[in-house]
C-alpha cells in the first residue's frame, strides 16, 4: 500500500512517523513538505522573548531517516484527489492513499495595514524577527490583537500579553507601557471555563487589558491606531497581529473545500473521495487548529491504515480530544485538556499553573523531537 502524505508538520509527521514505527520497510511513504524543517508552534514564543534561539528549536527534515518513508522538499503545484496524485516540482507522486495535513495559510495581507504597521508572530520567520523588534522596544502601548477566526492555537494570544508582561518587567519597562488582548471570542478558552478564569485573574493582577468579543479589522499606519470591528480604536506603539487563516492555494484549487476547508467524517478523517484523507489545521473537522488535535487525528488515520495493510477489522476512530500547556508567566505553566464531539457540548480540565508542568511541557516537546526526528530537544 503506497501512503502519499502533503505536510510534514504535526499531522504529517505523526502519521509517517507511526507507520514506519508499526510496518518499518514494509511502509511505502512519500512525505512532501515545501520547507526544509519543522518548528513546534509554542516554539516560537520562546524565541520571541529571548529564552532560546532560531537554530535551537528548528527540526531539519534531513533528520528524518525513517524505515519505509521518503522525505521529498518540493512545492505542490495540483492536487488530483480523485486520482490521489500531485503535481510538484520535483515531479508527479501517486498512491493508494492520499493524506492531505498541509495546514492552514497565514494572510497578513488580508487585514489592512498589518503588513506596514504591525508584526505577523504567527509565522516562525515573523516570530523570529519579532525577537530584534523587542530587543530594541522601549516600552508604550502594546496590543495583542486577533484579525479574523478561526485562528491555530486559541490560548496563544492570552500566553503572548503574560509572556509580554514579564518581559517589560524584567527590562523595567512595565510601568512605562500598556499591554491590550483584543480576541473574538467571549472568554480566552471557551471549553474550559477554569482555564478561562486563571486567565482573567492573571491579566487582573498583571494590569492587561481584555477585549472580549472584538475583532481587529485593521490598521492605521500613520496615526498608529488599531481599528475594531464594532468602530472603537485603540492606541499602539507596538502591534503584535493574529492573523487572517485560510486553506492554502493548492488545496482551494483541488475541489475538496466546502466553505474554505476540507470536510470530513469527524471519526474516520475520510474525505468525500475514496482513499483520501485529511488531518489537521486544513479540516473542518471541528476541533480547534492546533498541533496537538492534528497529531492525534493523524494517529488515528494511521491505526486504519495499520489495520488495513495487516487486513485485520479497522475500528480506530477520533476522539476529539487534545491537551495543551498554557504559559502563565514566571515560570509557570498550565494545561487544559478539551474534547470536541460532533453534536455535544465540548468538555475540558484544567490543571493549574506550577514549575512541574512546565517540565512536562519540555518532555513533550523532547518525546516528538526524538521519535520524529532521532534528534534532542533544547530547552531554554
Amino acid at each position: 500500500m503506497r501512503v502519499l502524505v502533503l505536510g510534514a508538520g504535526f499531522g504529517g509527521l505523526e502519521l509517517t512517523t507511526r507507520l514506519s514505527e508499526q510496518l518499518g520497510d514494509e511502509a511505502d511513504v512519500v512525505l512532501i513538505d515545501q520547507s526544509d524543517g519543522f518548528v513546534m508552534g509554542f516554539s516560537k514564543l520562546d524565541v520571541m522573548f529571548g529564552r532560546t534561539t532560531a537554530d535551537a528549536v528548528r527540526h531539519s527534515y534531513a533528520d528524518i531517516v525513517k524505515p519505509g518513508v521518503r522525505f521529498v522538499q518540493s512545492t505542490i503545484r495540483s492536487i488530483d484527489p480523485v486520482g490521489r496524485s500531485v503535481e510538484t516540482d520535483a515531479g508527479r507522486f501517486a498512491a493508494d492513499v492520499l493524506v492531505v495535513a498541509l495546514g492552514a495559510d497565514l494572510d497578513p495581507a488580508a487585514t489592512p495595514g498589518l503588513v506596514e504597521a504591525g508584526i505577523d508572530y504567527y509565522t516562525a520567520a515573523g516570530a523570529f524577527a519579532a525577537r530584534g523588534v523587542l530587543d530594541s522596544f522601549g516600552g508604550g502601548r502594546v496590543i495583542v490583537g486577533v484579525t479574523s477566526t478561526p485562528f491555530k492555537c486559541p490560548p496563544a494570544p492570552s500566553e503572548t500579553a503574560l509572556m509580554m508582561h514579564d518581559f517589560l518587567v524584567r527590562r523595567g519597562l512595565r510601568e512605562a507601557s500598556d499591554i491590550c488582548l483584543v480576541m473574538p471570542l467571549g472568554s480566552p478558552i471557551p471549553p474550559s471555563p477554569e482555564a478561562s478564569a486563571a486567565l482573567l485573574t492573571a491579566f487582573d493582577e498583571r494590569g492587561i487589558r481584555w477585549y472580549p468579543d472584538r475583532v481587529v479589522c485593521g490598521l492605521d499606519p500613520r496615526r498608529r491606531v488599531a481599528m475594531l470591528a464594532d468602530g472603537d480604536e485603540l492606541p499602539f506603539d507596538l502591534f503584535l497581529g493574529v492573523p487572517a487563516h485560510r486553506v492554502p492555494t493548492v488545496v482551494a484549487e483541488s475541489g475538496m473545500c466546502v466553505d474554505g476547508w476540507i470536510p470530513v467524517d469527524p471519526l474516520t478523517l475520510e474525505t468525500r473521495f475514496p482513499d483520501v484523507y485529511a488531518v489537521g489545521d486544513v479540516t473542518s473537522v471541528g476541533t480547534p487548529k492546533a498541533g496537538v488535535f492534528a497529531e492525534r487525528q493523524a494517529g488515528v488515520v494511521a491505526d486504519r491504515l495499520i489495520a488495513r495493510h495487516r487486513s485485520q477489522p479497522v475500528t480506530s476512530t477520533y476522539d476529539g480530544t487534545g491537551v495543551c500547556y498554557i504559559e502563565f508567566g514566571h515560570r509557570s505553566v498550565a494545561r487544559v485538556e478539551v474534547t470536541f464531539r460532533s453534536g455535544e457540548r465540548p468538555t475540558g480540565s484544567f490543571d493549574d499553573p506550577s514549575a512541574a508542568l512546565l517540565q512536562d511541557k519540555a518532555a513533550f516537546g523532547s518525546t516528538r523531537a526524538r521519535r520524529w526526528f532521532g534528534t534532542q530537544w533544547v530547552t531554554f
